[in-house]
């Protein structure tokens, strides 16, 4: 049974803190962010206290469930980094809690958290997707003479498709410019074609003010025919300056949000299963009649009724004739007209498919993003329990608290599951390059793993993020040692032994000088014993263990010479000069690898270097030890006399 305990109330508490602080910072961050997208859409549109208060409350609730993942994440690094850098984390381990314990209060709190984000995007959301989707759209419209955008056309204005090649935002004349004017039926349009202009809004806000410089005004004149003539089938104007006045109604009004019902991001989990549904059975419609039409019209059997060549086809039938046959009978001239009908065809026949395709692509691709919304509003709310375990354990390994290291760490994971699961999966799988399925588990592939991976190391007190680990482990991979450091001490308890260690530094000189002679180590290894008849070398081990005992008994030494001298003994490598690995088949593995092998080859005939001038510097320095003990003993045997 699971019963609160004070411990689990004092988790809780200082997470709860930290979540609402982080919480409200990620949602300010994501705020921002989002409005420095849309900051041309409010800049300069003279909207109103009460707009720009809807437009914000509702992008607040749209930006929740990201927020939420994202805060969860920080606090939990800050928490449990807090907590390992005040030693309370290790107070907890003493007194019998595991760290999976202490975890199970906010994995609790965590799961909550995650269910209110599935619901914000199930029920709130959509509402305040659809809001701030009407809002945006309404905010274009206003003043639009500030939203028309360089090189496409621009149909903000009312019954006008406007083309600006080039616009000076500075004085706001627009250059090159296009106008397809449509006051009514198609026979009405107009083509006005100007070399610059400018467009203002009127005083009252109720019209647009085209000013054109340098222009043509094209004009289809059918509908003022009459009795059918068509002496005037078009009115043609030249013209220096004019101005067009056009009926726009340029106050806030908030759009028709008719035309945005069919957005995914829109809808709830039930909305999202009736609309794919609505839309795979009328796209199945539409795929339906354009295969029924292209059989009729391009793959009836000749020489049969349109009822008899459906039939035929739906029982499989096929008439098979002779190509050269049919053709040898023709005369050149009607070989070539056949043959120009059959391209002339084929072409028809691929430009419609084309048409066409843009058709269902669009349905294949509101039906994704039907799809996509469906699954993203479970994987976000997952994501907020995945971060938490990522999170919490990382503090405890870092073992930071405070907005330093967390707030880095934290950007790291962001980015990477942002990049995998919005930049990579979303997009892939909305183009349909990659399966839905596996683009949108693509961040939770990855991301569930690294969390398991950093709770096992937590929970085992593992130094898997302590930089020192890995500074040791390059310092061994590239051969880097630390010098040797002894100082005087300046309260001795043991004096050395000098006789016995001058003694063994003598034995172990001509030890030093037999194995050099013996080993050759400034010659290339073998390659076969290297890695295939790998042979020990315990005489370098034995000759480092005995100068090691001999260098801690001579710290204890008041002078200075010696201890001086003991400095300049290097630490010695027993091993790598050797093999590269302990075990024989890593050896075998990395001599079949070429590029790995020949890197721990060179690697080791280096390390056999070194070690044959390791072992000429031992031996000098015992030599200038051995001397200096000498001295020190005959000093001391005139003194006692």
């Amino acid at each position: 049974m699971f019963r609160i305990r004070k411990l689990d109330i004092f988790v809780v508490k200082q997470f709860l803190m930290l979540f609402m602080g982080t919480f409200f910072v990620c949602q300010f961050v994501l705020m921002m962010q989002f409005l420095w997208q849309r900051i041309n859409d409010l800049i300069g549109k003279g909207l109103s206290v009460d707009v720009l208060a809807q437009f914000f409350w509702h992008m607040g609730l749209y930006l929740v469930p990201q927020a939420l993942p994202l805060a969860i994440l920080l606090s939990a690094l800050i928490t449990f980094g807090n907590l390992s850098e005040r030693s309370e984390l290790t107070a907890m381990k003493a007194a019998g809690i595991s760290l999976m314990q202490v975890f199970r209060p906010l994995v609790v709190v965590c799961t909550f958290i995650a269910i209110g984000s599935f619901y914000f995007q199930n029920s709130v959301g959509p509402k305040s997707t659809m809001k701030m989707a009407q809002l945006l759209v309404s905010m274009r419209q206003k003043s639009p003479e500030l939203e028309i955008p360089e090189g496409i056309f621009y149909d903000g204005i009312p019954n006008c498709n406007l083309y600006v090649e080039k616009k000076d935002l500075d004085t706001g004349v627009l250059y090159g410019i296009m106008i397809y004017r449509m006051t009514g039926s198609y026979e009405d349009q107009a083509i006005i074609l100007a070399d610059s202009g400018m467009l203002q809004s009127t005083a009252e806000k109720k019209h647009l003010l085209l000013t054109l410089w340098s222009g043509e005004w094209f004009e289809n004149m059918r509908s003022q025919e009459l009795g059918g003539s068509a002496s005037v089938p078009y009115r043609r104007e030249t013209f220096i300056h004019k101005r067009i006045l056009l009926p726009y109604d340029g106050d806030f009004n908030m759009a028709n949000a008719g035309g945005l019902g069919n957005k995914a991001r829109g809808k709830s989990l039930r909305q999202l299963a009736h609309g794919r549904d609505s839309l795979i059975h009328a796209y199945d419609s539409v795929g339906r009649g354009i295969y029924e039409e292209m059989q009729r019209n391009f793959y009836s059997i000749p020489n049969l009724s349109s009822a008899d060549s459906t039939k035929a086809i739906a029982r499989g039938k096929e008439m098979t004739f002779s190509l050269d046959t049919l053709m040898k009978d023709f005369t050149p001239d009607r070989r070539l007209s056949t043959v120009n009908q059959t391209l002339s065809r084929v072409k028809t026949q691929e430009a419609e498919l084309e048409f066409r395709s843009m058709v269902t692509n669009d349905g294949d691709k509101q039906i994704r993003e039907h799809r996509i919304e469906a699954i993203q509003k479970f994987t976000l709310a997952l994501t907020c329990i995945i971060f938490f375990f990522i999170g919490a354990p990382l503090g405890a390994i870092i073992r930071k608290g405070g907005l330093g290291i967390p707030v880095i760490i934290s950007v790291i994971v962001f980015i990477v599951y942002y990049i995998l699961n919005m930049t990579l999966g979303y997009r892939m799988a909305q183009k349909g390059l990659w399966t839905i399925g596996f683009a949108l588990s693509l961040a939770p592939a990855v991301l569930i793993p690294a969390a398991f991976f950093v709770t096992y190391k937590a929970n085992n007190d593992s130094a898997v993020f302590n930089i020192e680990t890995y500074r040791e482990a390059m310092r061994r991979l590239l051969g880097l040692r630390l010098k040797r450091n002894v100082m005087s001490k300046e309260v001795v308890i043991y004096e050395p032994d000098y006789e016995r260690d001058g003694a063994t530094l003598q034995r172990l000189n001509a030890d030093i000088a037999a194995y050099a002679s013996s080993h050759r180590l400034l010659t290339a290894p073998n390659v076969v014993k290297v890695f295939f008849r790998y042979e020990s070398d315990h005489e370098v081990e034995r000759i480092s263990s005995e100068l090691e005992t001999v260098i801690e008994d001579l710290e204890n030494s008041r002078d200075a010479v010696i201890i001086s001298a003991l400095n300049d003994y290097p630490r010695l490598s027993v091993k790598a000069h050797t093999r590269p690995f302990e075990h024989r088949w890593m050896n075998i593995v990395a001599a079949v690898v070429l590029p790995v092998g020949l890197f721990l080859y060179c690697r080791m005939w280096m390390f056999r270097l070194r070690l044959a001038a390791d072992l000429r510097a031992i031996r000098q320095t015992s030599d200038v030890i051995v001397q200096r003990i000498g001295t020190l003993t005959q000093t001391h045997d005139d003194a006692a006399e």
